[in-house]
């Protein structure tokens, strides 16, 4: 069975702590979506307000001819295309976005789940059913010629329908996904859940991964590694033992792309650990941020720049994009030039794939898969966790020290199920209080720094209430959880914001 085999290799890269990034090639080889004059021109001269515009535009000809007529226009102009006739090539030769999609409407949707009748409160049943209506508004399915010519679109295509954050982003993202599902699963729609799995499962054999959108433009990243969870509460919903049976190499293959390419060696006390962290070893400017990444990159050294372009990729696989969290390097702490993601090991990355080992274990049923949920619950004690605070904190590996600063994701073993002290629980719940983190009124803070950037003060993110939420719920409890139920409305849609 593969699952023999992940697990020995997995075995072998922790016992002789191994795990270093092997080199990759590009993942994204089009010249017109990922790299290239033609994008850098386009997103230079800010034809749009914002840069995902652009590369979400599918392409009316194939793409060489496209390049051949951009190259054409471009020595007529000695590489300086006035901006209005640029502006003409790219209205000529790209569609409006949206266009490779056609609203769907889940066929196991239904106007009452059960669970809006257990919702006492009238205006809360009323927002939650609010809530189950986008559904039907959020349903995307792919036009065949997607598939037919894959090369004209930046989207990568999919052959089951789809749930979308909504706004300006058509496609589906990998870690908003999970609470979509529990949404999902809580409004009685499984077919739907089904679908979304299975091109996540698609997108692992196809490249080995699940990058961080369906966007060939994400492909050098992933994001925080929730796929095992969600087969978990599928399976939980529904029984569907055949669909795990016939999708658990895949599953495991993911778990391979983390130990491979984001495993790091940390000594505590003594000990070697293998851990995780965020990295993308690949610079250039994301392409759907293209503009601000290169001129953040253009205030420093020309030989800094590459460096720092693969730190944000890094700090957008991580989801927190972005984040005091990562901000260690420079003068300047509330500036993206001072970020340095691989540099951290995450509690929350850490704590994910602890419990996908916990849950794969669980899957294969033998024993001895038990042994890396262990190995890496060892390491989140030793490593991560502070016995002064009382909690779980991201490791800096440049000072080789913890970062003691507050952030929901301290929280995230307990949400994991990933501790074996009830002791640790106790202290951290503790924590929790003694920050007075739950007195916010507008819900919990991302962070305690107000630095500009999204994902920090005042700002509140729905995964991260939910990791302090039920993670303080398992805290609670008599022992640590393996799985989890889903309790409220609140898991019912996830939106993004950039």
């Amino acid at each position: 069975m593969r699952g023999r085999t992940w697990g020995l290799r997995l075995l072998l890269l922790l016992g002789l702590g191994l795990g270093s990034q092997e080199a990759l090639p590009p993942p994204c080889e089009s010249q017109i979506y990922c790299h290239g004059e033609l994008l850098h021109q386009v997103q230079m001269a800010k034809l749009y307000q914002d840069d995902k515009q652009f590369v979400d535009m599918p392409l009316s000809l194939a793409p060489d001819q496209v390049l051949r007529r951009f190259r054409e226009l471009a020595q007529a102009h000695n590489l300086s295309i006035p901006r209005q006739e640029l502006q003409a090539f790219v209205q000529e030769h790209f569609r409006a976005v949206g266009q490779e999609l056609q609203p769907w409407t889940p066929g196991d949707w239904r106007d009452s789940p059960q669970f809006l009748q257990k919702i006492l409160d009238p205006k809360l049943r009323a927002w939650a059913g609010q809530l189950h209506q986008l559904w039907k508004k959020l349903g995307k399915k792919m036009k065949p010629e997607v598939l037919s010519h894959p090369e004209q679109f930046s989207l990568i295509y999919s052959r089951h329908p789809f749930i979308v954050p909504g706004g300006r982003f058509v496609e589906f993202y990998y870690w908003d996904s999970y609470w979509v599902m529990e949404g999902l699963l809580l409004s009685e729609m499984p077919q739907t859940v089904k679908g979304m799995l299975q091109n996540f499962l698609d997108l692992v054999q196809t490249y080995g991964h699940v990058p961080n959108g369906a966007r060939v433009y994400y492909l050098q990243r992933s994001q925080p590694p929730l796929l095992t969870l969600m087969m978990d509460r599928y399976v939980a919903h529904t029984n569907d033992t055949a669909f795990l049976r016939d999708h658990i190499e895949t599953l495991a293959s993911e778990l391979d792309f983390w130990s491979k390419n984001r495993s790091i060696s940390v000594s505590s006390g003594g000990k070697s650990y293998i851990l995780n962290h965020y990295e993308v070893p690949y610079g250039g400017p994301r392409p759907e941020s293209y503009s601000k990444d290169a001129e953040l990159a253009a205030t420093l050294p020309e030989g800094n720049r590459d460096t720092l372009l693969a730190e944000l990729k890094a700090g957008a696989e991580s989801g927190w994009d972005f984040s005091s969290r990562w901000l260690l390097g420079g003068p300047n702490l509330s500036s993206l030039s001072s970020i340095r993601t691989s540099k951290l090991v995450p509690v929350d990355l850490n704590a994910f794939l602890c419990q996908a080992e916990g849950l794969m274990s669980n899957f294969y049923s033998r024993l001895g898969y038990r042994n890396l949920r262990a190995q890496r619950m060892a390491a989140l004690k030793d490593v991560l966790w502070d016995e002064g605070k009382g909690a779980w904190f991201d490791y800096d590996l440049e000072n080789d020290k913890k970062k003691l600063e507050f952030y929901p994701s301290n929280f995230a073993p307990l949400w994991a199920g990933c501790f074996s002290d009830s002791d640790d629980a106790d202290k951290a719940l503790k924590y929790l209080e003694d920050s007075r983190i739950l007195t916010y009124q507008y819900g919990i803070p991302t962070s305690l720094r107000k630095t500009g950037q999204q994902w920090d003060f005042p700002n509140a993110w729905a995964p991260l209430q939910d990791l302090v939420i039920r993670g303080r719920e398992a805290g609670m409890g008599p022992t640590p959880p393996q799985h989890h139920e889903v309790r409220g409305s609140a898991s019912l849609a996830l939106g993004r914001r950039e």
